[in-house]
């Protein structure tokens, strides 16, 4: 039976816009051929440099190796095959590929599993990180991934003017990547060791409002019926509910309450985490009257309370409308704070943390306060709440200057 033959081939009748060809690796089989595409693109010149150049550079040798090994495992996989067939071949070739090679292709595995899913907010930020290291460095590969490129990779991201939080988000993506890969354990660039890579964290900005704001926006009177007095309702009941997010706020169903209790599972961890427990709150007067005027009538317990999804509706479609209520909420609560004098960017997420900063004035247990936010060990909340409001630490410190008027 004829065998299956491997070669390099640069698709020169396809040249893109820069004049570079993509090169290839080319499968013949009974007369028949199939081109499959390395990732690396070269002029006709370069690539004739690469392989026959008597005085190469160290990159032109570097891009031999890559495509050289393209063709080794593609021999590889036809060798490992009982029975060749085109299919065969690809299914195993791509995998090949995904797990030793491309990093971009490893993403968009994992981006379509998540789009599967229906997890479109995690596939969105997984994408955002794939572009950005696209940026960096194309056709990066698992073997560029070591400290210093990951070093390089930061320092970047700094003089391109993102923070910390973003580069700790793209890394910790390429980190979830990289441990779905068979890489030798010896090669792992990220830890906290000297010669490791260590991811950075986010600086921890407190945006917890004081008791005399929370007052003020409770007690404003915005026009009846109008958008901005269900903004303002709407970041009342968040705080209410454990500073709930806008996201689960909406997927709140009739049949999540029961009595004076609602009950409710976090988005975020429900698919992420095995026997996550659910989120207890404990509804007052004013919680009940907000349900009464927004939510809408119920015909059975899996009706949503407020008016903002349909059953039936695509995972994209809900995330869409997750995010024009979170912007129109932030809207018209800037409007509100403005109006009030509160001289804070006030968003929804205020609302999560000014719960917990409040529960946690009132002496309310730390296990009881990380239930509420629904975080995983107690450990985590205490992270969240590490540090007192700055309104705190100028009221407790005013008895350093107290002294020196009774020196008077």
């Amino acid at each position: 039976m004829r065998k299956a033959e491997v070669s390099i081939y640069i698709d020169e009748l396809r040249p893109k816009k820069d004049g570079k060809c993509s090169v290839k690796i080319r499968v013949s089989f009974n007369r028949k051929r199939k081109y499959f595409s390395t990732g690396i693109d070269l002029t006709v010149d370069e690539f004739e440099k690469v392989f026959n150049a008597k005085r190469r550079t160290d990159e032109q040798k570097e891009i031999e190796e890559k495509i050289l090994n393209f063709k080794s495992k593609a021999n590889n996989i036809i060798k490992k095959l009982p029975l060749f067939t085109f299919d065969a071949f690809e299914e195993n070739y791509l995998e090949e590929r995904n797990t030793y090679n491309s990093v971009s292709v490893a993403f968009d595995k994992y981006i379509k599993q998540l789009e599967k899913e229906e997890r479109v907010g995690t596939a969105s930020s997984y994408k955002c990180a794939k572009n950005s290291l696209k940026k960096f460095k194309e056709n990066l590969t698992f073997a560029d991934v070591s400290t210093p490129f990951l070093k390089s990779y930061e320092d970047w991201m700094l003089k391109e003017g993102n923070n910390f939080t973003t580069i700790g988000i793209y890394v910790r993506s390429l980190r979830a990547i990289y441990n779905q890969q068979k890489i030798d354990n010896s090669l792992y660039p990220f830890g906290e060791a000297k010669d490791k890579y260590s991811i950075p964290i986010g600086s921890n900005i407190k945006k917890a409002l004081t008791n005399e704001e929370l007052a003020k926006i409770y007690n404003y009177k915005a026009e009846s019926n109008s958008t901005k007095e269900m903004a303002k309702d709407y970041w009342i009941f968040l705080y209410l509910c454990n500073g709930i997010n806008v996201k689960d706020f909406c997927l709140l169903k009739w049949g999540d309450i029961d009595g004076d209790m609602l009950t409710y599972n976090r988005a975020k961890t429900q698919r992420t985490k095995k026997g996550s427990k659910p989120i207890l709150v404990a509804l007052k007067e004013e919680t009940l009257e907000i349900i009464k005027k927004w939510g809408q009538p119920a015909t059975s317990k899996e009706d949503y309370i407020f008016p903002h999804l349909e059953i039936g509706m695509t995972a994209e479609k809900q995330r869409a409308t997750y995010q024009q209520l979170t912007k129109t909420m932030n809207k018209y609560m800037k409007k509100i704070c403005k109006e009030l004098k509160i001289n804070k960017n006030v968003t929804s997420y205020y609302a999560r943390h000014s719960w917990a900063t409040v529960m946690k004035r009132s002496g309310a247990p730390m296990a009881m306060i990380s239930d509420g936010l629904g975080h995983s060990s107690v450990p985590i909340t205490e992270n969240y709440l590490d540090s007192f409001e700055l309104e705190q630490i100028q009221e407790q410190t005013k008895a350093l200057t107290e002294v020196f008027k009774k020196a008077n």
